[in-house]
């Protein structure tokens, strides 16, 4: 009975805290939950560019069901190897050349002495609390621009011009509570003929 007390107690100077602006309770969320518009996207080794969005994000891993005789109330799950989604990365037109210069470099000749720099880096996506601190790092690993989409333009329209950027990679890494630190640019892979994930 104390315990459940003393639980409702705290949950009570919580929720207080929240209403009322207690600075010690507000500090402590601060670093508890994270908004969707609090992130920024390592493309390069430097920062170039702000994104508006990115979506798509994700992993399926593909199974496959396997019904076996006799056997009425499980089925067996085979799984197989994950597929990771395309990421689609958008913001709004400027100077800054960095999708077209990432994405023209796949259309020029690919021979054996094309430096594998060009066209493959690791990207890190940074999604930030309250607090500004660095909550979760995803790197997409050997990403490689797959799409681009101009925006659409319209005589009476006044919205901001976005272009789009679609990636897909080959790996994923999660970083809990901190990474970043710029894009890694590829120059080969090791010898088991997979990329580096950092």
């Amino acid at each position: 009975m104390f315990n459940e007390l003393l639980s409702a107690n705290n949950l009570v100077s919580s929720v207080a805290g929240d209403l009322f602006g207690d600075s010690r309770s507000s500090a402590s969320n601060a670093t508890d939950y994270v908004t969707s518009n609090r992130f920024y996207v390592e493309i390069e080794s430097k920062i170039t560019a702000c994104f508006t969005e990115c979506g798509g994000l994700g992993v399926q891993i593909k199974k496959e069901t396997v019904a076996e005789g006799g056997l009425n109330d499980q089925q067996r799950i085979l799984l197989g190897a994950p597929e990771f989604s395309d990421v689609t990365l958008k913001r709004g037109i400027s100077g800054n050349q960095v999708f077209w210069d990432w994405l023209s470099a796949l259309f020029q000749p690919r021979t054996s002495g094309t430096g594998l720099k060009q066209y493959r880096r690791n990207i890190n996506i940074l999604v930030f609390n309250q607090a500004g601190q660095t909550q979760q790092c995803w790197t997409l690993i050997g990403a490689v621009p797959v799409g681009w989409q101009a925006p659409s333009l319209q005589a009476d329209g006044s919205s901001v011009a976005i272009e789009e950027l679609t990636l897909a990679y080959e790996g994923l890494n999660v970083t809990f509570g901190s990474g970043g630190g710029g894009a890694t640019m590829l120059t080969d892979r090791s010898d088991t003929g997979y990329f580096a994930s950092k």
